[in-house]
């Protein structure tokens, strides 16, 4: 029998793309439960998904009546087994097969046995993240893009072991929240980041060259080619440590060169450079409110 979703899990919720998952499904009526292991993580992301509410509520998006019950369904734990109640738990943790199998493991233990469990990873398998579970059968793939509370489009990837009822409700859910599932196979990168991956790079490499400034290979790629935002922009809200690890994950499996790391991506990381959540990337920010806030 197929589990009715009411109440979501959403581990990694202190993130950018955490926090903005589990806006997605409060705003979509469901209860929401956000875990990280950081209570002020949690706090601050908390912080800035009611000032994005209440930006929307200015716009005339929503009305305050809304913004409240939004905000009533969402909670937050640091203890995983505040999980317990969920009938989908999705994991936005970053992109370790170790640390996401181990979640996975730890989810077993306080779940119902027929709870889905959907990862948001960008560029690992979804068949290897499953062989965490005891019930690789209820594990799907389930990508988000950034930032997920503006973004519409999911990957929905199945692993090889992922059954047919799993997909087809966690598919459900992304349409009951008015999201755009796609249908993509366990495959590096699934379609998004097999193209974007190199594509940040190449565009991080010619600021290396000396090609032009970030901003006008920016404003090249939003004029030209009539993208909203531009490669490194999209780099600094991803967070430039982030995009190394989406290229250590990537590179191995690919062996594009152009997968690789950029020698300054490295250094700007070294440096403490890791975009928006540093305040300062390839551009520099004031404030650390959550994009479109």
């Amino acid at each position: 029998m197929t589990r009715k979703i009411q109440t979501v899990g959403v581990c990694g919720a202190g993130g950018t793309m955490g926090a903005g998952i589990a806006l997605v499904a409060a705003r979509a009526g469901f209860r929401t439960i956000s875990y990280d292991v950081s209570s002020e993580t949690l706090e601050r992301a908390a912080k800035q998904s009611a000032a994005f509410l209440s930006k929307s509520v200015e716009r005339g998006k929503l009305t305050p009546e809304i913004r409240d019950t939004i905000l009533a369904a969402m909670s937050h734990t640091t203890d995983v087994s505040g999980l317990e109640s969920c009938d989908l738990v999705i994991e936005a943790v970053f992109e370790d097969l170790g640390v996401k199998r181990d979640l996975l493991k730890r989810l077993d233990a306080v779940c119902a046995e027929d709870a889905i469990f959907a990862s948001n990873t960008s560029t690992l398998s979804i068949t290897e993240i499953a062989s965490g579970s005891s019930r690789p059968d209820r594990v799907v793939g389930m990508h988000f893009c950034l930032p997920a509370q503006l973004m519409r489009l999911i990957e929905m990837s199945p692993g090889i072991l992922t059954s047919d009822e799993t997909f087809q409700t966690a598919w459900k859910w992304t349409e009951a929240c008015n999201q755009i599932p796609v249908k993509t196979q366990d495959k590096p990168g699934f379609i998004l980041n097999a193209l974007l991956v190199p594509f940040n790079n190449d565009a991080i490499r010619a600021v290396e060259a000396g090609v032009a400034s970030a901003a006008d290979i920016d404003l090249a790629i939003k004029t030209g080619l009539g993208y909203k935002m531009g490669p490194l922009e999209l780099v600094d809200l991803v967070g430039l440590d982030t995009q190394i690890r989406l290229c250590e994950a990537f590179y191995p499996i690919t062996l594009d060169p152009r997968a690789a790391t950029p020698p300054l991506l490295k250094r700007m990381v070294a440096a403490g450079l890791l975009g928006r959540k540093s305040g300062r990337g390839f551009f520099t920010y004031d404030g650390n409110t959550m994009f479109g806030a």
